[in-house]
């Protein structure tokens, strides 16, 4: 059986010179001179069956120079992937290098101009084979998910991959992932029209079948919650940012071809699809994932917890000064800052003379980029004197000299 973790050295030679980096292509490879040795006719070989492994497989093959096995590992990938246009363009080369020397990928008539996008793609498919996920580690992100939460993503637009984690009594246990095209002017969306990917913590939406769409989407979409509040927060604008597959005569995009929507196969989004939940499944983007022991994510969960209950408990006191020392001075709620919303609430609980407030189901994410900004949301049951009433809530915590303050909150 074929490994492609053995076999990555032997493609080094030959995907330094697909990516245009430092050693030119030996002129054997490509058939620029004889072979000093025949090749000997090709025999039928096993492919593996992920694309990357086949990928790698083809190039390795390449790069010693056995061009018949690779023409046949190129048929195989082609059979299995018919729109996978990097494999069209490496049979373009194969069988142009029966014909007179090529000294690069792309040589193909007509094919040059879809080389730098290609060179990249190869470069993080097969990147991805020996950046495997880290054993025994989690994304820095995902602090806790809340019961109902089955799945949670996190896409890093860096890698041009994205991570599928299944909930297991509260932490994730990572399940697959998938290789996925995002902005092409990078990531960090901060307007309309820029042409970027948006980085925070979002949620799915809504869910677009194929019949509401048109063939650019491929077999749907899902669109995520941007701009979130702290975008908004932060000035950021603009919409549609969506999960979604590709046309159907293309298998996958380039790494950087999208107006700043996470792209997907189509054959992987049917696949991810079912897995997504409206309302309720995390997608949390990251321009480089940190990863991180499980372990060293309980403390932090563990001190987090504690804020939310003291602040919960603190409002049931009634007490309005120990009440309000857990927000921050440069906290908003939806049209009113900490000064208006200090006031309104000074006045709402001068009119009780008892209250009881539940929290469940809570969820905290850490926001990428920002190590001291956590997202938490979770169903409220509010019960006073006067009034009753249940609501799902979303705040976002920051820590400031040490402590833990709400910057935002409102409803979720």
């Amino acid at each position: 059986m074929y490994s492609p973790l053995k076999r990555l050295s032997s493609t080094a030679h030959y995907c330094i010179v697909l990516l245009g980096l430092l050693l030119p292509l030996s002129a054997t490879a490509m058939g620029s001179k004889p072979p000093k040795q025949p090749e000997q006719a090709p025999a039928a070989v096993e492919m593996p069956k992920d694309l990357e492994a086949m990928l790698a497989k083809t190039l390795g093959d390449v790069s010693e120079n056995r061009l018949g096995v690779a023409m046949q590992d190129v048929e195989a990938m082609l059979r299995a992937y018919p729109n996978f246009r990097l494999a069209h363009l490496i049979r373009g080369d194969l069988l142009m290098a029966k014909a007179h020397p090529i000294s690069n990928i792309g040589n193909a008539p007509g094919a040059v101009h879809q080389t730098a996008d290609l060179r990249d793609e190869i470069r993080v498919r097969l990147q991805h084979l020996k950046d495997k996920v880290p054993p025994g580690r989690i994304p820095k992100y995902l602090l806790q998910l809340q019961p109902e939460q089955r799945y949670a993503i996190v896409v890093d637009t860096g890698k041009a991959r994205l991570y599928l984690f299944e909930n297991n009594g509260g932490e994730p246990h990572y399940l697959t992932d998938y290789y996925v095209s995002s902005g092409k002017a990078g990531a960090e969306k901060f307007k309309e029209g820029d042409q970027k990917t948006p980085l925070g913590v979002y949620f799915v939406t809504s869910s677009l079948p194929r019949n509401q769409l048109s063939d650019f989407y491929g077999v749907g979409a899902f669109p995520l919650s941007y701009p979130n509040e702290w975008d908004r927060k932060q000035g950021k604008d603009g919409h549609g940012i969506w999960l979604h597959g590709v046309p159907s005569d293309t298998y996958s995009r380039p790494p950087r071809a999208s107006n700043g929507c996470v792209v997907l196969t189509n054959p992987d989004m049917t696949k991810l699809g079912k897995n997504l939940q409206i309302g309720l499944t995390p997608v949390i983007i990251s321009d480089k994932v940190e990863w991180a022991d499980a372990k060293e994510l309980t403390a932090q969960r563990s001190e987090l917890q504690r804020s939310l209950e003291a602040w919960r408990s603190d409002w049931e006191s009634l007490d309005n000064n120990k009440y309000l020392r857990h927000y921050s001075q440069s906290f908003s709620a939806p049209g009113q800052d900490y000064r208006s919303w200090a006031e309104q609430k000074r006045m709402v609980n001068a009119s009780k003379t008892w209250l009881k407030i539940k929290i469940s189901n809570v969820s905290l994410f850490a926001y990428p980029g920002n190590d001291n900004l956590i997202v938490a949301t979770f169903e409220q049951d509010y019960t006073s004197n006067n009034l009753k009433n249940q609501m799902r809530k979303r705040q976002y915590w920051k820590q400031e000299n040490g402590e833990w303050h709400i910057l935002y909150e409102g409803g979720a």
